[in-house]
C-alpha cells in the first residue's frame, strides 16, 4: 500500500526565549499496521503528553456519544460504531494504538467510514481535512492539558516565593515596631531614672541629717521616734533603689533588643533583595508558560 508523507505543522515555533520549549504538533498521513496488515491512516505526535492520561482521554473521546466500547488487544484499540460527526454523519470504526516515546506520545489511527473504505486522499479532501482536524484537536487538547499542569506548578512556586517575601516584610515591620517601642521605653525609663536619682539624692541627704540629729539626742522617746523615722526613710530608699534597678534593667534589655533589630533588619533586607530577584526570574518563567499555552491554543 502506498505510504503518504504529507506533514502538517500546526503552529509556529517562536524565536523568543520564553517560547523555546514550545513544540509543534504533527499530523502525518501514513500507512498504519493493524494486526498483520497495513491500512491508510494517520500518525499523530502529541508533545510532552502523559501516556496514561492521553490513553484514557483517547478512549473516552472515542466512546463519547455511543454505547460502543473500545476493545483493546495487544495494545491495539478497536471501536465499532463511534460517532465522530466532524468526519461522518454515520458511525465509523476506528483502529488505533498509542505509543509512548521519549518526549512525545504517538497516536496511530485508521478511520473506516464503510467496510474497507478508509479516510484517505481517495475519500476526498473534505473528509481528509475533517479527520486531520479531529486528530489535531485531540492532540492539541492533550498538549494544552500538559502545559496547564506545568503552568500551575510554576505559579505555585511563584506564590510560595511571594508568601516568603511577605513573611520577611512582615517580620521586618514587626522588628521595626518593636525597636520603636523599645526606644520609647528607654526615653520613659530615663525620665523616671532622673526623677528617682534626684529623689534618692535628697533622701540620702535627709537620712544623713536625721542620723546626725539622732546621735545628738539623749536616749529616750524622742530618740526612739527619730530612729523610727530614719527606718521609714531607709525603706523608701531601698524601694527607690529597686525601682532604679528595674528601670536600668528595662533600659539594658531595650537596648539589647534594639541592637538585635539593627543587626537583623539589614539581613532581612538582603534576604528580601535575593527573594525579589528570584520572584522576577520566576515571573519570567510563569510568563513563558503563559505564552507557550497561548501559542498552542492558536494551533
Amino acid at each position: 500500500m502506498k505510504k503518504f508523507t504529507l506533514i502538517i505543522f500546526l503552529g509556529m515555533m517562536v524565536a523568543a526565549p520564553a517560547l523555546k520549549s514550545q513544540k509543534p504538533i504533527k499530523v502525518l498521513e501514513d500507512s498504519i499496521q493493524i494486526g498483520n496488515w497495513l491500512y491508510p491512516g494517520f500518525n499523530v505526535t502529541i508533545p510532552e503528553a502523559d501516556y496514561d492520561n492521553t490513553l484514557k482521554n483517547w478512549v473516552k473521546l472515542q466512546e463519547t456519544g455511543t454505547k460502543s466500547k473500545v476493545q483493546t488487544e495487544n495494545g491495539e484499540m478497536t471501536i465499532f460504531g463511534a460517532n465522530v460527526r466532524e468526519i461522518s454523519p454515520t458511525p465509523v470504526n476506528i483502529y488505533s494504538h498509542l505509543v509512548n516515546e521519549d518526549t512525545v506520545c504517538r497516536l496511530f489511527a485508521c478511520i473506516e467510514i464503510k467496510k474497507d473504505q478508509y479516510v484517505e486522499p481517495a475519500a476526498g479532501d473534505i473528509q481528509l481535512t475533517a479527520a486531520r482536524n479531529f486528530l489535531k484537536e485531540f492532540a492539541k487538547s492533550q498538549y494544552i492539558e500538559v502545559i496547564k499542569g506545568q503552568l500551575a506548578a510554576e505559579e505555585k512556586i511563584l506564590r510560595d516565593l511571594n508568601r516568603e517575601l511577605g513573611s520577611l516584610q512582615s517580620s521586618k515591620a514587626r522588628t521595626q515596631r518593636t525597636a520603636k517601642n523599645k526606644r520609647g521605653t528607654i526615653n520613659n525609663e530615663q525620665e523616671k531614672l532622673q526623677v528617682r536619682h534626684n529623689e534618692l539624692g535628697m533622701l540620702s541627704t535627709e537620712i544623713i541629717n536625721k542620723n546626725n540629729e539622732m546621735m545628738s539626742m539623749p536616749v529616750g522617746a524622742g530618740r526612739d521616734a527619730m530612729a523610727t523615722q530614719i527606718k521609714e526613710l531607709e525603706k523608701r530608699r531601698k524601694k527607690l533603689q529597686k525601682e532604679i534597678s528595674r528601670s536600668e534593667n528595662k533600659i539594658n534589655k531595650a537596648r539589647s533588643t534594639i541592637n538585635q533589630a539593627d543587626r537583623s533588619i539589614p539581613r532581612n533586607e538582603n534576604e528580601q533583595d535575593v527573594l525579589k530577584a528570584r520572584i522576577d526570574a520566576q515571573q519570567a518563567v510563569v510568563q513563558s508558560f503563559i505564552d507557550k499555552l497561548n501559542a498552542v491554543k492558536l494551533y
